[in-house]
């Protein structure tokens, strides 16, 4: 493509703009001609999404249309030389041009049976998120898992898939070369590497591949330009010091444990963003004036003790050190995890900041869910993080012989258990920002010709609003009571966690979205459903949370979770933005 510049673009002919724009879209110069009446763009982002915002305001036909003017991958049409040039790149970089005769059989097949099920041929940004490329296996088995979806949300996912196929020809064209996304991705590739569990990425607490995954922390912040330690915990703490003589500390950062079997961005994003913003401020020479500490929380998912936030409950003041006490599933107590890794716990107490000398704390985060994907917008602006209730519910009924006991005699603890949870979905279904899980149910002792006479849940209530999540409680609990004395079953309901929602700061929610639409974006706001550790740092000093587009239908604590290279790079450009701009609080 002939390099362009999105002043150009803004200063041209509606039609010469149409015109550069026309490989951009497969054969649908109906985008770019809408587009163009929204000109002038501020920011290339800006740019894309005016593109994305055009698709997504067609009509469904119009939609089917784009979508049916690409050609499938390793089709007919490629075979025979009939692609557009930009296509017949990007398969080609993909390797789709030396299929194997059975990974061709494979498409070839898989492209049919698409086709009939969906009445649309399958697309994939082969360049992938990171913008190097999936390879021919795994283009094959993203192709096997999104022929299970139904067809609208195969739809959708087909024209997010045209929008990064957009996005990744819109940066060649205009030579746009990505800043900080290429290292933050590259990173994440590295840590993933190191794991507890070979098939997949399971980084546990004091676990060597934990403690591989701080040491390496701890160089790239060296490198970044960093004064760096790793305290008792295990926090990893890179400084970035001022020159502004009694300067005090902005924070920022996010943990670098993953649940089981996790992704590689869930946490890991907010702190690897933040070195390559500060490695970028180094190779200037320009420092702020402020400190700017970046920490890697060493514990917030709780996997090998059950206990979440350890390092930013350290950080606050408030880790409880009967904790060290505590015993993983092969009996090795925190203590001595911690011990064997080289820590002094005895120190845990110093961590603790001085909240007089902190200005506060803003994390980037995957957003871990499918709001902003599903508005096309690459970052968002976190209003609050739910708080959550959580409870083990324990039914006790009667078992007794499922062939003869007659159906209105019967005391079944799983068909009130049934109750309950049809109830859960219908109550939370009803406020804004609640939501509601049963994610635990077991019959212990079941049989198939046994009525159930116990049964245990678990119940998950939460909500970015503490009145909004407390009424639900208390109606499910009265549900609950009401069940159980209508069919006779004895319960026990014990709490398990009562977290408050952690509201953001709106000083720093306005700076944030300020740098937002000087990124040439809009300032979308969003609660936060999933707990971070801003949760337990809003215990100490004001926080703020950007969010950062979640790929795969927002997917998340699984490894199809992903993002993509210009998300992690926009979301980077917003908080080097923000930190250049920032004004502390009045």
């Amino acid at each position: 493509m002939t390099t362009t510049t999105l002043d150009h673009l803004n200063h041209c002919t509606a039609a010469e703009f149409v015109q550069i724009l026309h490989g951009i879209y497969e054969h649908s110069p109906w985008i770019p001609e809408r587009a163009a009446t929204q000109r002038p763009f501020t920011r290339i982002a800006a740019l894309k999404l005016a593109l994305q915002t055009v698709v997504t305001a067609a009509t469904q036909d119009e939609q089917l249309g784009l979508i049916r003017a690409h050609p499938e991958l390793a089709g007919k049409a490629a075979i025979a030389g009939e692609l557009t040039k930009e296509s017949t790149g990007e398969q080609a970089k993909a390797g789709l041009n030396n299929c194997s005769p059975e990974e061709f059989a494979a498409l070839h097949q898989l492209n049919a049976d698409y086709n009939n099920k969906f009445g649309f041929p399958f697309i994939l940004a082969v360049k992938g998120p990171d913008g190097k490329g999936f390879t021919r296996q795994a283009i094959i088995a993203t192709f096997q898992r999104r022929f299970k979806n139904q067809r609208e949300d195969e739809m959708a996912e087909c024209l997010r898939q045209i929008g990064r196929i957009a996005e990744l020809r819109l940066n060649d064209l205009l030579d746009h070369a990505l800043q900080f996304g290429p290292a933050i991705m590259e990173w994440s590739e590295t840590l993933a590497s190191w794991s507890d569990d070979a098939e997949g990425l399971t980084c546990a607490y004091m676990t060597p591949a934990h403690q591989k995954t701080a040491a390496q922390l701890a160089i790239w912040m060296r490198e970044a330009g960093m004064q760096v330690h790793i305290d008792a915990v295990g926090n990893v703490v890179g400084r970035y010091l001022s020159d502004v003589a009694g300067a005090k500390t902005l924070m920022t950062g996010s943990h670098y444990d993953t649940v089981c079997n996790g992704g590689k961005y869930d946490g890991r994003e907010g702190i690897l963003l933040a070195i390559a913003i500060i490695r970028h401020l180094h190779e200037r020479g320009e420092k702020l004036p402020f400190h700017l500490e970046v920490i890697g929380f060493s514990e917030e998912e709780g996997v090998r003790y059950k206990s979440t936030f350890l390092g930013s409950n350290a950080i606050i003041g408030q880790f409880d050190l009967a904790l060290l006490d505590k015993t993983d599933a092969a009996g090795i107590s925190m203590r001595d995890a911690l011990t064997a890794a080289g820590h002094d716990v005895g120190q845990i107490p110093a961590i603790a900041r001085d909240p007089a000398q902190i200005l506060g704390f803003v994390e980037v985060h995957i957003e871990q869910g499918p709001v902003l994907l599903g508005r096309d917008l690459p970052v968002g602006i976190v209003t609050s993080i739910a708080g959550s209730c959580r409870y083990q519910v324990q039914l006790q009924g009667v078992a007794s012989h499922a062939g003869t006991t007659p159906m209105h005699m019967r005391k079944d603890a799983a068909a009130a258990a049934a109750e309950i949870i049809l109830y859960v979905e219908q109550r939370c279904a009803n406020g804004t920002s609640l939501v509601g899980t049963v994610g635990q149910l077991q019959v212990p002792h079941g049989s198939v010709n046994v009525i159930p006479g116990a049964c245990n849940l678990s119940l998950d209530i939460r909500a970015a609003d503490d009145a909004i999540r407390d009424a639900a409680v208390n109606d499910i609990l009265a549900h609950i009571a009401s069940v159980c004395q209508r069919r006779a079953i004895e319960v026990n309901v014990l709490r398990a966690v009562a977290a408050p929602a952690a509201p953001c700061a709106p000083w720093l929610m306005h700076q944030l979205a300020a740098a937002t639409q000087r990124a040439g974006l809009p300032a979308f706001e969003l609660p936060s459903g999933a707990g971070h550790d801003a949760m337990a740092i809003a215990r100490m000093t004001d926080v703020g949370m950007l969010f950062t587009r979640c790929g795969n239908g927002g997917i998340s604590h699984n490894p199809l979770e992903t993002m993509t290279t210009d998300d992690a790079d926009v979301s980077a450009q917003i908080l080097l933005d923000f930190l250049r701009n920032f004004t502390s609080k009045k």
